[in-house]
């Protein structure tokens, strides 16, 4: 676990033109990619747009010079998350269809409408659409300085604050976590090991997460402690120095967000 977050930051604090734009850059035309592909019309013609959008990442990611392996990896990693929503819309009439055509019916009468499987195929669109744009982003900003780009664009700074504390001891839990599978494992338990008992194996699983809970509620009042003595606060993040854009990033932004909404329109119209 600890290993996968380690290999984002290490991808993160890569050098490419991708890498070296500000992050706040970044941050509003993902915001602009992932609004323009929820707020898309429930069309067929949202597949012209996943083919716009789709072209755009690739030439950015090809332009960050990291691995096509590294983005099918992360991509595998949510996919499962998305997927099964996905999955089930094929067996329910959607509200945005007034009449359907059954495709096939399965056992117990559940039906398959062919209506079903489009509007299916148009969320998946959308799901690719806004998790390759946030892996990219991911991929290619450290993390605090995306929470220093998103304060210096208004985010107010406890949340700033809350979400910094949160990602840095998502680290220490990982390394909390990693340790508990090795003791367990250097035990001989495997929660799926059908030659232990099944009662065990729940007990055992029941202690393992209370003592991660107790870990945790200890380690957070430790946490406050600690940062209240170094003189943090909710005020933290204010007295962030003001970091102007540079001409050639202020362009990209302008060229990047127009691009975006001209070819969603553009979509809208053409396939109307």
């Amino acid at each position: 676990m600890i290993e996968i977050l380690a290999s984002i930051e290490r991808d993160a604090g890569r050098s490419s033109i991708i890498h070296g734009i500000d992050a706040r850059v970044k941050l509003i035309v993902s915001i602009a990619v992932i609004v323009a592909a929820v707020a898309y019309p429930y069309t067929s013609s949202v597949y012209w747009l996943g083919m716009l959008f789709g072209g755009i990442f690739v030439f950015l990611w090809a332009a960050s010079r990291l691995s096509p392996l590294t983005y099918l990896k992360r991509f595998a990693m949510v996919l499962p998350f998305g997927f099964f929503l996905i999955f089930f819309q094929i067996f329910f009439e959607n509200p945005h269809y007034e009449s359907f055509s059954p495709l096939f019916v399965l056992p117990l009468g559940i039906t398959v409408y062919a209506e079903s499987v489009e509007f299916a195929s148009i969320l998946m669109v959308k799901f690719l659409i806004c998790i390759s744009f946030v892996i990219l982003l991911s991929s290619t900003t450290p993390i605090y300085d995306l929470l220093r780009g998103a304060r210096r664009l208004g985010l107010p700074s406890i949340m700033v604050l809350s979400l910094g504390m949160m990602i840095r001891y998502l680290y220490v839990f990982a390394g909390m976590y990693d340790r508990v599978c090795a003791a367990l494992a250097t035990r001989n338990f495997h929660p799926l090991d059908t030659n232990l008992p099944y009662g065990y194996r729940i007990r055992m699983l029941g202690y393992t997460m209370g003592m991660f809970f107790i870990r945790g509620y200890e380690q957070g009042e430790r946490t406050y402690a600690c940062m209240r003595c170094r003189g943090y606060g909710a005020d933290s993040y204010d007295s962030l120095p003001p970091k102007p854009l540079t001409n050639s990033e202020r362009h990209a932004l302008i060229f990047s967000v127009v691009f975006v909404v001209a070819g969603t329109l553009g979509c809208w119209v053409l396939t109307a």
